[in-house]
């Protein structure tokens, strides 16, 4: 779900050994643990296997005090305590896994999963502004190690020292195998039990079973026989089917629903819910997390986290300009601009949304069933000088398949689209209404648009204009997202075109997961593509036990929706996010603070290894 310029830096994979260059430091003599990860890539006959191992040793840098060549060190030394205080723009409606993974949450800061980020990469490197951590990057959370033992078995190490909240009825009690797989049961329908409404089969991507041979390892069998769609898996961050919740509360009260019951392993306990107003999570007191920066530094450094509900985004910017906000993001870019201008000391990250803009057309009714119509719309919009003027020159003009553009290393992006099909999606409207005519529609037609007001209803309105100087008429009929949802996705309702918040390409989440988005028995297919070539595509995809492979077929999927322009293309516009300088350690984590749509799925992790310097604010 749900963004990087500097994460395009991702290739320049040199400066690691610069980080890792050692240099002088001044430490006591406090022994504490370190854990270091380590990945190892094995060529098998069925494939490419990679191995994570985690070993333990004593360092005497009990507290940094010089340089030590390490990125961080320009962050200065951590201080305890202080309250870092955040906006989420959505109100959060889930405390449950089951619940679902569409709507907004927090529980992120209370619960926790098996991956997160790896806290010692730079972000000079990879920055986590993208909801997808490739594999290189993905660091563990309640795992300490993970490996393959087949392609289709992956066996799971936890760490040994975790304890759920001192809250009844959990009580303290230690964290094992046994509530992994009592969570993966109770979401994807496992063990006897029954699959959350919420989720779909073809997200779990073959999950048979989940067992725990010990105290501490859980093994996962998968029926597909690809490492990457199973990690891809089990990584995935944009949605709360992560989240590891605690059985007894489950078994006390039969769900998590209310707020009240909330109850995780995680380093904030949710002490008030306020609903659309605010949410006051404190430290816990008993978290098992070490900063992997300074390793006898217990986590986390602040001692509350507020959480301010605020839909109105001029409000939520009046409140952090006056510093009573530390961190936004997502807000539009000129804010962004106007706020960095107003105080030299405001930093501000341009960094491209997590989708681009789409209009979904009815694929099975006319007149959208013929490419040809489907071609004619897209070449009525004229991308460049969108991008030009609407946007001011911050996003690029290029449009995107199915993974963005900005997703290095997968996918199709628009350089390496042939000249032949570019033409297809630049600006001609001659062209299109040639189309048109040759379509049976001379003199072009009347359509309509459903449109949620979570969408650009001015790009929108733009896309209008252009579509009447080629002939075609289309209202626009605008849904808040809750009803939208229900009339496009539930009900299947509306008759020719559609227009949500997040649009249907250019993501920049788990491709795996990207790959169903078209599959006719998806719940956001609401444009119902019914093809039979990109559903066979999708499962020989699914189905590699190569990397290399998947990624192969990954761009051929992309390629071929290019080609058959299910949707209309549009942008993939910049946003901005704000910070002050007293937070340190944020650099536009994308799941770090509030993610429009599903909300922060790493905001424990991130936000408990952040800081304020308090002699900065």
């Amino acid at each position: 779900m749900k963004r990087g310029v500097i994460w395009i830096a991702l290739t320049i994979l040199m400066v690691i050994s610069l980080v890792l260059a050692s240099c002088s430091t001044s430490t006591t003599t406090n022994l504490s643990p370190t854990t270091t990860t380590t990945i190892t890539t094995t060529s098998t006959a069925t494939g490419t296997i990679q191995t994570s191992t985690t070993s333990t040793s004593v360092v005497t840098n009990a507290i940094t005090t010089t340089s030590t060549g390490n990125w961080w060190d320009s962050l200065g030394t951590p201080q305890d305590g202080g309250t870092l205080t955040i906006r989420d723009s959505a109100d959060p409606v889930i405390f449950d896994p089951y619940a679902g993974e569409a709507l907004p949450t927090i529980e992120s800061a209370w619960m926790e999963r098996l991956f997160g980020a790896n806290w010692t990469v730079d972000p000079a490197v990879f920055a986590y502004q993208i909801d997808f951590i490739p594999n290189d990057y993905v660091g563990g959370m309640l795992a300490t190690s993970w490996a393959f033992t087949d392609p289709s078995t992956l066996v799971v190490n936890l760490r040994p020292n975790v304890y759920w909240q001192n809250i009844a009825p959990a009580n303290g009690r230690q964290f094992v195998a046994a509530d992994v797989v009592d969570h993966y049961d109770r979401v994807y329908g496992l063990g006897g039990m029954t699959i959350s409404p919420n989720y779909t089969s073809g997200e779990t991507n073959g999950l048979a079973s989940v067992t725990a041979t010990d105290k501490y390892t859980v093994v996962f069998k998968y029926t597909t026989s690809s490492p990457e769609v199973i990690l891809e898996t089990l990584q995935a961050v944009a949605g709360p089917g992560g989240d590891i919740e605690n059985p007894e509360g489950v078994q006390l009260w039969g769900n998590l629903n209310d707020w009240h019951h909330a109850i995780g392993t995680g380093p904030f306990i949710l002490t008030d819910f306020v609903d659309q107003s605010s949410a006051t999570l404190v430290k816990n007191p008993n978290y098992w997390g070490h900063d992997e920066h300074y390793p006898q530094n217990q986590l986390p450094y602040i001692n509350k986290l507020n959480v301010l509900i605020i839909n109105s985004t001029p409000t939520a910017e009046a409140a952090f300009r006056t510093g009573k906000i530390d961190a936004m993001n997502t807000i539009p870019t000129t804010d962004g601009q106007n706020i960095a201008n107003s105080n030299s000391e405001i930093t501000q990250l341009l960094i491209p949304l997590g989708n681009t803009n789409t209009i979904d057309m009815r694929n099975d009714v006319k007149p959208f069933n013929d490419i040809r119509v489907r071609q004619a719309l897209q070449m009525a919009i004229d991308l460049t000088t969108i991008a030009k003027t609407y946007y001011s020159g911050t996003c690029s003009p290029d449009p995107s398949s199915i993974v963005s553009n900005y997703m290095t290393g997968w996918g199709f992006p628009y350089d390496q689209w042939p000249a032949s099909l570019q033409a297809q999606y630049a600006y001609n409207p001659t062209q299109a209404k040639a189309l048109l005519a040759t379509a049976g529609y001379p003199n072009g037609f009347t359509t309509d648009c459903v449109a949620s007001t979570a969408a650009d209803l001015t790009l929108l309105q733009i896309v209008q204009s252009e579509f009447a100087s080629i002939g075609v008429t289309m209202s626009i009929r605008a849904m808040d997202p809750v009803s939208w949802q229900a009339y496009c996705w539930g009900s299947r309702s509306e008759d020719q075109m559609g227009m949500r918040g997040s649009g249907a390409l250019g993501h920049s989440y788990q491709p795996s997961r990207q790959l169903i988005g078209f599959e006719y028995s998806f719940v956001a297919d609401y444009e119902n593509v019914n093809d039979p070539v990109y559903q066979a595509m999708v499962n020989k995809a699914l189905a590699e036990t190569s990397v290399d492979a998947f990624k192969q077929d990954v761009s051929a999927v992309c390629q071929y929706v290019t080609q058959q322009q299910y949707v209309l293309s549009l942008l993939q516009p910049d946003v901005s996010d704000v910070y002050w300088p007293w937070l340190k350690g944020y650099s536009g984590q994308a799941e770090a603070i509030s993610e429009a749509g599903a909300g922060a799925q790493l905001l424990g992790f991130f936000c408990s290894r952040f800081w304020i310097d308090q002699n900065l604010k």
